[in-house]
């Protein structure tokens, strides 16, 4: 263990009895689990009057994004943020895919936003409703089949995507395994062939699409043995880890890890109140090594205002950020946070696509202001 140095006025345990008159901001390498400094600081980091470059926190209104409607989920996915490591995209389908798809290019988490339906793949099929996960690995042929319109969240991750060591929590922590869903074969997929008779499966490798045809439809497993295949985990079976008087960082929850990015869920849970010194709101840090991404799912957003259902936040590296100033006031009287959000955080700098920079919110960096 590394012994800190601590100069001048300190809280010495982080997050608790930050001395009056103080903002702590954790400046730390790795996210939170590297070399640290809390710096404890007269003004908030985030109090600036304008911002002059592309560095800015940025808020995108996914609701907005435009898309052609129905079942081809190879058009109606549009790109938002994208690099070397993983691409998130948005989508809507209305109707069941008329062709299966296999990416060749990356593992892909599936993240439903609203709708049901069945997600129908090599491994057998399975029914899907709001606030699941699907993940589906890299090669596998898979169709959705909505009920009802479904609008989901995709990353692609260009390494293998698994769940995280949980340590010295146990391996039952954050969820059982047992409550994660496998599909079983035998069940027919509803797909139909074309006016030629044949079944068509879409191939995406290296970013080009190529078409295969079949005579017969090419999701004909019968069984299978093994540990690879697809995973469906809802929020609702995601149990997150608390403490009553130290505010955890994100990695505390997280979900999914991948080469240099890693997946959280936050859920509710209630908030610090075993000490009244202990922050309720997450602290100021500034990002130093990873890219932070989060898409607000459902409920109301704790550290945020101004922030809906369906909307999507950037935080890129190399500019501070925290809670907004009303948050703060409000934390005192809260004692349970009410929201369900996924976060993405990169190692690796995130580009912007044309889509999401069409539904910005341009004033969001606006929002940390006091007045």
């Amino acid at each position: 263990m590394d012994i800190p140095y601590v100069r001048g006025r300190v809280a010495l345990q982080a997050h608790v009895g930050v001395p009056e008159g103080t903002v702590e901001e954790e400046y730390a390498r790795n996210g939170f689990s590297g070399h640290y400094a809390h710096l404890y600081r007269r003004e908030a980091p985030v109090g600036w009057t304008r911002i002059e470059g592309p560095l800015r926190p940025r808020a995108y209104d996914l609701n907005r994004v435009e898309a052609p409607s129905g079942g081809d989920l190879l058009t109606a996915r549009q790109r938002v943020l994208a690099n070397a490591d993983v691409a998130l995209s948005t989508a809507t389908l209305t109707e069941a895919m008329p062709y299966f798809y296999r990416n060749a290019d990356a593992d892909e988490v599936l993240f439903i936003h609203e709708g049901a339906g069945r997600i129908e793949t090599d491994f057998g099929p399975l029914a899907y409703e709001p606030g699941d996960y699907l993940l589906v690995p890299r090669g596998t042929v898979y169709r959705l089949a909505p009920s009802s319109p479904t609008r989901l969240i995709t990353i692609e991750a260009f390494s293998e995507v698994r769940f995280p060591e949980k340590g010295m929590l146990g391996q039952h922590a954050l969820f059982d395994p047992a409550v994660v869903r496998v599909p079983t074969p035998g069940e027919e997929s509803t797909a139909t062939p074309d006016a030629q008779g044949e079944y068509e499966l879409r191939i995406v490798r290296l970013g080009e699409v190529t078409r295969v045809f079949y005579p017969t439809c090419p999701i004909n497993t019968v069984g299978w043995k093994g540990t690879l295949t697809v995973m469906q985990l809802n929020v609702r079976d995601i149990r997150p880890v608390l403490s009553d008087r130290y505010h955890l960082p994100p990695s505390a929850h997280s979900t999914f890890v991948m080469r240099d990015a890693v997946i959280c869920t936050f859920l509710p849970r209630p908030l610090e109140n075993g000490d009244p010194r202990a922050m309720k709101v997450p602290f100021f840090h500034a990002n130093i090594d990873f890219d932070e991404v989060i898409f607000y799912h459902r409920g109301q957003f704790f550290s945020r205002e101004g922030i809906t259902a369906g909307m999507l936040t950037l935080h890129p590296q190399g500019i501070h950020h925290g809670p907004q100033p009303r948050a703060v006031g409000r934390a005192a009287e809260v004692t349970h946070t009410d929201e369900i959000a996924v976060m993405l955080d990169t190692r690796n700098p995130l580009r912007v696509c044309t889509a999401a920079e069409r539904v910005e919110s341009p004033d969001y960096w606006k929002s940390w202001s006091p007045r």
